[in-house]
């Protein structure tokens, strides 16, 4: 194929697109599955069980698949898959799943992951996020939607970050925060709503009704999950349902001011 580079190292079994362009000095494993018009560029290494959906650009040196970092691994069938129109940039390091979970690390459509970041076992992520340089997602971690993390900033093993959500960069996350929420801070702190990225996507009442809500979650007397309970039968605004319904459900408890 005219579009595969000469000097990349492709094992039989592989299953590449016709449309697919793959450059020189790259590695893909046998069980890798490269889509419609993704570009892999130089010095690249795909491994093991990979899928890569259409449109996807993997930059220089990211390495793509290759074991978890796990002592609990022991070699057994698992896989990453990443989806559509994906930007993956140079040294980025994605490990697939393990047995003690589903077996998968999961990645979905329109995201951005910038130089160095690190997608680790299990790990499960949404659509249109932005992941600045060093960004760093431990094991079991999820991120929902238009999620944006800011650069040299770590997160804990299960944590779970809501749609809409800032973390600042340089940053150090050991709990879950709410969709729609700005965190930062080490230890990171819930400090306000992300209202840079929530006025950029949402209608105005939606706005509105989560300011409001934040008022009462966050600088209320009372504990966090009571007003969470309270505000969920009295409001009517989805937007502030899934907030509460958030809070409600946490597992790694949610860390903020009390009087931010």
């Amino acid at each position: 194929m005219n579009n595969i580079h000469p000097t990349a190292i492709i094992e039989e079994g592989a299953q590449i697109s016709a449309s697919a362009i793959i450059g020189a000095y790259t590695f893909i494993s046998k069980g890798a599955v490269i889509a419609d018009e993704v570009e892999i560029y130089q010095g690249a290494q795909i491994w093991g069980d990979t899928e890569i959906g259409k449109k996807t650009k993997v930059y220089s040196h990211a390495v793509l698949g290759q074991v978890p970092q796990d002592l609990k691994f022991h070699g057994e069938k698992v896989k990453l898959i990443i989806g559509e129109n994906n930007t993956i940039r140079e040294f980025a390091f994605f490990n697939p799943g393990t047995e003690h979970d589903k077996g998968l690390t999961q990645i979905g459509d329109n995201n951005l992951f910038m130089a160095y970041t690190h997608v680790a076992h299990d790990v499960i992520i949404g659509d249109h996020n932005i992941f600045a340089n060093n960004v760093a997602l431990a094991g079991h971690a999820v991120v929902g939607n238009h999620v944006v993390i800011g650069g040299h900033t770590p997160v804990h093993q299960f944590c779970h970050i809501g749609d809409y959500a800032m973390i600042g960069g340089a940053s150090a996350l050991t709990q879950d925060i709410p969709p729609f929420c700005l965190a930062e801070g080490n230890r990171a702190v819930v400090k306000s709503l992300n209202l840079v990225g929530i006025r950029r996507k949402l209608e105005k009442e939606d706005i509105a009704a989560l300011t409001a809500a934040y008022k009462q979650l966050f600088r209320s007397s009372q504990p966090l999950k009571e007003s969470a309970e309270a505000l969920i039968k009295e409001t009517n605004n989805n937007k502030v349902k899934q907030l509460c319904d958030f809070i409600m459900t946490t597992k790694r408890g949610i860390p903020y001011e009390r009087n931010n």
